[in-house]
């Protein structure tokens, strides 16, 4: 992608999974590309992997360093680190609290430390993984879909804002990745996720896609649009057919 040559690209939570496909892909089309993550092992090893810069750390704190890294300049920022907290109203604080700190805070920190050199030059690129969850929802974890529903909402905030300004945002809404975050959802991935789960490449190819075609929402999974419409359509039926699947799950654990 023409776009992409020599582009600085930030990739945060790319030490495996969705991050990682995204950070190669970005490599491939010509970018150069700075790859964060917790862990210093795996953001070494796709970094080398590719080409890139590897920056471990928080990824609500590493624009600056990001921006060094690449020679004063980010082009692209994939707000893509997450995590996936299962449970219900009675979660604990410290869940939630982390649920909003790495799926909603991390993103708006991100922006804030970002915005001033992009709304200067009159251009930028944010990315934010968020999921099918934050169009929908996911039975068995609350503080998952709450803050994912944050993640979008931000992303759509930001762009309806900033748009006229130069700011590019896409917001990406798979349902089932094979990952390890996928793993860690349980019984309830299983039963709502993992038949149509996709390869992290394919979401990668989504992103790709909707840059070319300037798209705000990326769908891997094209029938999300329809569950999407249903849902604004008629919300009584598609949370009394969600309200089955639910039961489904708690019959079957």
């Amino acid at each position: 992608m023409e776009a992409m040559q020599g582009a600085g690209v930030v990739v945060t939570g790319a030490g495996g999974g969705i991050g990682a496909a995204l950070a190669r892909r970005f490599a491939a089309e010509g970018a150069r590309v700075v790859v964060n993550d917790l862990d210093a092992g795996k953001v070494k090893a796709v970094a080398d992997e590719i080409g890139g810069i590897a920056v471990v750390g928080d990824a609500s704190a590493i624009v600056a360093e990001a921006r060094d890294a690449l020679g004063g300049t980010v082009d692209v920022y994939c707000a893509n680190a997450g995590v996936a907290s299962g449970g219900s109203e009675a979660a604990g604080e410290n869940v939630w609290a982390l649920a909003w700190d790495v799926n909603v805070m991390a993103h708006v920190r991100a922006a804030e430390a970002l915005l001033p050199d992009w709304l200067e030059r009159g251009s930028g690129r944010f990315v934010s993984t968020v999921s099918a969850a934050g169009l929908l929802t996911m039975i068995g974890a609350a503080p998952y879909s709450v803050t994912k529903h944050g993640a979008y909402a931000f992303a759509e905030w930001l762009s309806l804002t900033y748009r006229h300004r130069g700011l590019k945002v896409h917001a990406i809404c798979p349902q089932g990745v094979r990952t390890d975050m996928l793993d860690a959802t349980g019984s309830a991935g299983d039963l709502v996720l993992q038949p149509t789960a996709i390869e992290p490449e394919a979401v990668a190819d989504a992103l790709m896609k909707g840059i070319e075609e300037d798209r705000f929402l990326i769908l891997p999974h094209p029938e999300v649009a329809g569950y999407y419409q249903a849902r604004a359509a008629d919300p009584d039926r598609w949370m009394t057919n969600m309200n089955h699947l639910q039961q489904k799950w708690e019959t079957s654990e």
